[in-house]
């Protein structure tokens, strides 16, 4: 995943912001991390440079 990516991408649950922490980067591709949203909590993980997005229910 591209970090400008995080600009365009919403959380898929209450389109609030994400923020992003990384684990491993090669480059400028951020290969594993989470995307935390900031208003519900909702974590979405970033696993060999994709980001799993899908819905989810806050914890």
């Amino acid at each position: 995943m591209k970090r400008r990516l995080l600009d365009i991408l919403c959380c898929p649950t209450c389109k609030g912001d994400l923020r992003l922490s990384v684990t491993a980067e090669e480059g400028d591709e951020i290969i594993g991390g989470t995307l935390t949203c900031q208003s519900c909590g909702v974590d979405y993980p970033i696993e060999e440079g994709i980001p799993d997005l899908l819905p989810r229910e806050p914890e």
